[in-house]
């Protein structure tokens, strides 16, 4: 009997809230990602929490502190202008935050893993935002662990090998039929070119399930923040016994993209977690809401409607997705 119990724990999905486990992640192999909002979240945490991040996918975004705190520069320059964007600008206040504390140091970025995607036919966040992020992680980073992807005919959008809109579509869900695999394309490229990819359907035989957000929140609210309640987790087969050391991944969503607007079908469909049953990774998917006045649609904190410490380590936002793993990792 208690075997069976053990089989249905594992089996679950995301039918009930739990609280986020532990696992036997090697601490080494965390890495994260998103698109277009979730694009400028993950490079802010990445920045922030170097010391922690080996490796980042950035797709249809901003680099990081484009918007300088200004909603207005944020909905002007960031995604309509980049040659508005100075790049010395971004890098001046990253080396700042370094010598003040409030992001880990940046020779950290030297060695971490950069993939950068941008379509050309993107019609919300000007493709030339694209080759911005690669001058802005160019002047951190080994140029040999930077790969930019930035010549496909692709709309604003996260691209599949057989899932959503026609590739050259923009609405929602955001994802499109692209036959190229977005999420393989990120990780294998973080973790270093020798992840199997996916050749058909996957089995996903290991653990999907809603875990409680508001434990990394201990003073505060997450709807404070403009984050859910709930937060996703894919935790593929071989990592569920924890015998077996895992890496793990975090997946921000873009705006109109998250568990409030969609449900769980970016989480679901748009490959990570095929990936990561083949590979042994584990897919951390955060969640934030709409919340009136601000943050309409959902989006992640890349502009400071939170606060002005939004691109820091004490960011609400930032620390609380640092917590998270902390727990699942250390």
């Amino acid at each position: 009997m208690s075997a069976l119990l053990t089989i249905l724990a594992w089996t679950v999905t995301a039918n009930a809230q739990l609280e986020l486990q532990k696992y036997n992640v090697d601490p080494s192999q965390i890495s994260l990602s998103g698109i277009s909002s979730g694009a400028a979240m993950a490079t802010q945490v990445h920045v922030s929490y170097s010391a922690t991040f080996m490796g980042i996918g950035f797709n249809s975004g901003s680099p990081y502190w484009c918007a300088q705190g200004n909603a207005f520069i944020a909905n002007g320059p960031c995604v309509n202008d980049p040659d508005q964007v100075i790049v010395s600008v971004l890098t001046d206040q990253t080396d700042y935050y370094d010598s003040v504390g409030l992001i880990d140091p940046v020779s950290n970025l030297y060695d971490t893993r950069v993939y950068i995607f941008h379509g050309l036919l993107d019609s919300v966040t000007n493709p030339g935002m694209g080759t911005k992020t690669l001058e802005y992680y160019q002047h951190y980073v080994n140029p040999a662990n930077i790969e930019a992807v930035l010549d496909m005919q692709i709309e604003h959008t996260f691209p599949t090998m057989d899932y959503g809109n026609p590739c050259d579509v923009c609405r929602s869900p955001y994802m499109s039929d692209c036959n190229y695999d977005g999420s393989y394309a990120i990780l294998n490229r973080i973790y270093g070119g020798t992840l199997l990819a996916p050749s058909g359907p996957v089995t996903l035989a290991g653990v999907f399930y809603e875990f409680d957000q508001t434990e990394f929140f201990p003073t505060s609210s997450p709807s404070d923040s403009s984050m859910d309640d709930i937060g996703l987790v894919y935790v593929p087969s071989g990592c569920v016994t924890k015998d077996t050391p895992c890496r793990l991944h975090v997946v921000f969503h873009g705006c109109d993209m998250g568990r409030y607007t969609l449900g769980d079908e970016f989480a679901r469909n748009a490959g990570y977690n095929e990936v990561g049953e083949l590979n042994n990774v584990i897919v951390l998917y955060p969640q934030v809401v709409p919340t009136p006045g601000p943050n309409l649609y959902g989006c992640w904190d890349w502009w400071g409607y939170t606060n002005e410490n939004y691109a820091t380590k004490i960011a609400e936002q930032s620390s609380a997705i640092y917590r998270m793993v902390q727990k699942m990792a250390f």
